[in-house]
């Protein structure tokens, strides 16, 4: 046992494994200091949270905390975002990125109320969410230290884990017969591990938790409404809700159609490629409304900026840079873009696709006069060449010059 100086550890919780056997052994490792679980509820399965505090106290904590973010996690986390239209790589919806820095700063919360001295996650050496944790950790208590037991400690395996439980009499209900890492809240679920770790393997059932296999969903396509207002989706079917209303209905309503499943191979920060199977339901149909009222609303070359920030956001939110000035900054930029983006949108949803069928927007720059392909009388068709004459003005220069040569 070493003296670090350490008194009391605010440690991020879940009840899972790894947890379980940390706080057991930061107070063996860290001088025999408090440990303080803290578990915040994100939406994940809740199952997982009954009798979280018990489990906690029981495996050596002084004191348990769970925090029910939920709304929190939606309205302040995702919510803006979606605004930007933020897709890592392309597909990934930013499920597990958004809901870190949530969970760190919650645990900065924590700390100042029952006055710690540090800080722990059970992130792994390999992976995102130590990045995610300590740059929020940095930028809310950089007075605080941080504890990251994966990068100190010799328990290199889950047999490993449930051996140093044993030896303690701590119960736990985990086993060796895991195959997948998953993480789940109200925004996603994610599945890495088992036959994902080749990628010429393809997903089995096992792969997929949430959403029904499309094949096997309804033959009937279901159709649903989605109100948006300033980029925000604030009611579905006409019922105005919550943010973290609206999601859930979504996500059963897009879960049994097979919505939002995608299969990828992502480059971590770290710079490891890790494969995955993302089950994001309720988001994707979000995404195709909010998207369906842009294309009404917006004009070309702002639509191609809130490319732009989605794309910039995108890195930023899987880099863990929340609470950094960069993202503050393309928000507000997002927030600006949006304050027009209001409209109702009707989507299908059949085996696994989603599809725009219908939109409107009192702020729509769609004009039937002007776009018709039939007879019409607003737009005269001779200006064009005028115009075509004067964009490619350079072009022409250019090729002047070449005959000249």
């Amino acid at each position: 046992m070493q003296n670090h100086g350490i008194k009391k550890i605010v440690l991020a919780y879940s009840g899972g494994l790894d947890t379980s056997a940390i706080i057991p052994w930061l107070k063996e490792n860290y001088g025999g200091c408090d440990v303080v679980a803290c578990v915040v509820d994100i939406g994940q399965d809740r199952e997982d949270l009954k009798g979280v505090e018990q489990k906690a106290l029981r495996s050596g904590a002084s004191e348990c905390y769970v925090v029910d973010a939920r709304e929190e996690f939606i309205s302040d986390y995702v919510y803006p975002v979606l605004q930007t239209g933020a897709l890592y790589e392309g597909s990934y919806l930013l499920g597990t990125s958004m809901a870190r820095p949530l969970i760190a700063r919650v645990l900065v919360d924590v700390a100042n109320k029952v006055g710690a001295d540090a800080l722990c996650h059970g992130a792994t050496g390999k992976g995102n969410d130590q990045v995610r944790f300590e740059s929020t950790w940095a930028a809310l208590a950089p007075h605080l230290k941080v504890v990251a037991p994966w990068r100190e400690w010799n328990l290199r395996s889950r047999e490993a884990l449930l051996d140093y439980l044993k030896e303690r009499d701590i119960p736990t209900t985990a086993s060796l017969e895991k195959i997948y890492s998953r993480d789940e809240n109200a925004w996603h679920i994610s599945t890495e591990g088992g036959v994902l770790e080749s990628p010429w393997n393809a997903p089995n059932k096992d792969c997929w938790v949430w959403t029904v296999d499309p094949q096997e969903a309804p033959d009937q396509a279901e159709q649903v409404t989605v109100t948006v207002k300033q980029g925000k989706v604030v009611a579905v079917n006409g019922e105005a809700m919550s943010p973290f209303k609206c999601l859930e209905t979504l996500n059963t309503i897009g879960s049994k159609h097979g919505i939002g499943r995608i299969d990828i191979v992502e480059n971590r920060l770290v710079g490891i490629k890790s494969r995955g199977c993302y089950e994001t339901p309720g988001g994707t149909i979000m995404m195709a409304a909010l998207r369906g009222v842009e294309q009404l609303v917006l004009d070309r070359d702002s639509f191609k900026w809130r490319e732009q920030l989605g794309l910039e956001m995108s890195y930023v939110v899987y880099d863990g840079r929340w609470f950094a000035p960069l993202r503050k900054s393309l928000q507000a930029s997002a927030e600006s873009l949006a304050e027009e983006v209001n409209g109702e949108v009707v989507l299908q949803l059949y085996k696994g696709q989603v599809t725009a069928i219908q939109k409107k927007s009192q702020n729509s720059l769609y004009s039937e006069e002007f776009a018709t392909f039939g007879e019409d009388e607003v737009y005269d068709h001779s200006h064009a060449g005028g115009f075509i004459r004067l964009f490619s003005l350079s072009s022409r220069i250019r090729a002047l010059n070449e005959l000249k040569k």
